[in-house]
């Protein structure tokens, strides 16, 4: 479905799928929804240096309960990647809240992997009213918990960058060396400029650096469940115990998984959050009716 001018022109992917691309004020989005349009919202939002795609094998196993929207922030996937544009992590979460106003949606449960969970706490902060929970997965609490310099958005120099380079890149979203990485998510790797890449790296650690998310978290009071897989190779895996701040929060460790668990073990993954997201989009919906 394209928005443009008010009129919405649907696009049916493969499988159930509908894509669309809305047009903001600062540049075009690109939505993927799943599952029956009037089940409670779930946003998916992924990292840096990812896309829609990331989600992929987790989308069936969500759907039954959940109508499941995944965008591409700006920069990203098959959103536009403007030079002229502020990356700042408020400004992201700004155009999702505009996009889910674009969708008709009141109220959702936001699930986010890595550098997506700034993006989904700020969204939470300048819209409580529309963040029912959310769940982080594999995402740092703080500066201190990173350990990946060599993940750095400095070893992509080059551009475009040649797949060796990439690898080497994504190598520490994963548990293990020699995983073999999704080709899917090099291309988008590929798809992203030096700018949007470089910007949006920044834009994270800007934010992480003003405040941790825990302190951000407590402050708004929502529920939250932190998956962490415990080989992490880019953030401390221990560091997910700083969570527990939040009250009420739920912290999981997945043993033998990596920074990507939604791609290392859907299944394993997926059990945790449908139990905690099932439960809480569920009481958004009573508590809206």
């Amino acid at each position: 479905m394209t928005v443009s001018d008010g009129v919405p022109h649907v696009n049916r992917g493969a499988g159930t799928t509908e894509h669309s691309t809305l047009s903001l004020d600062d540049g075009d989005i690109h939505v993927c929804q799943d599952g029956p349009r009037d089940a409670p919202a779930l946003l998916l939002i992924h990292g840096s240096a990812s896309s829609t795609r990331s989600w992929d094998p987790l989308v069936s196993m969500l759907t039954g309960p959940h109508r499941v929207i995944r965008i591409d922030l700006l920069g990203h996937g098959r959103s536009a990647k403007p030079a002229d544009r502020g990356y700042a992590i408020p400004d992201q979460a700004r155009r999702v809240g505009v996009a889910l106003d674009r969708l008709g949606v009141e109220h959702a449960v936001v699930v986010d992997h890595s550098s997506g969970g700034v993006v989904a706490t700020a969204l939470a902060e300048q819209r409580p009213d529309l963040v029912t929970a959310l769940a982080l997965i594999n995402t740092g609490p703080s500066l201190d918990a990173f350990i990946a310099p060599e993940s750095a958005a400095a070893g992509l120099s080059q551009w475009p960058p040649t797949d060796e380079q990439i690898r080497r890149f994504a190598s520490t979203a994963f548990s293990r060396a020699g995983y073999r990485i999704p080709p899917e998510l090099l291309d988008d790797v590929r798809r992203m400029t030096h700018h949007t890449l470089t910007a949006t790296m920044r834009a994270t650690h800007d934010y992480l650096g003003q405040r941790a998310l825990p302190d951000r978290l407590k402050a708004l009071g929502k529920p939250l469940l932190v998956l962490f897989g415990e080989e992490d190779r880019r953030w401390r895996s221990a560091s997910a115990a700083d969570y527990r701040a939040v009250e009420g929060a739920k912290v999981e460790l997945l043993p033998g998984l990596g920074h990507s668990p939604l791609l290392e073990d859907p299944p394993r993954t997926a059990t945790p959050l449908l139990a905690f997201t099932t439960i809480h989009a569920v009481g958004a919906v009573r508590r809206s009716a």
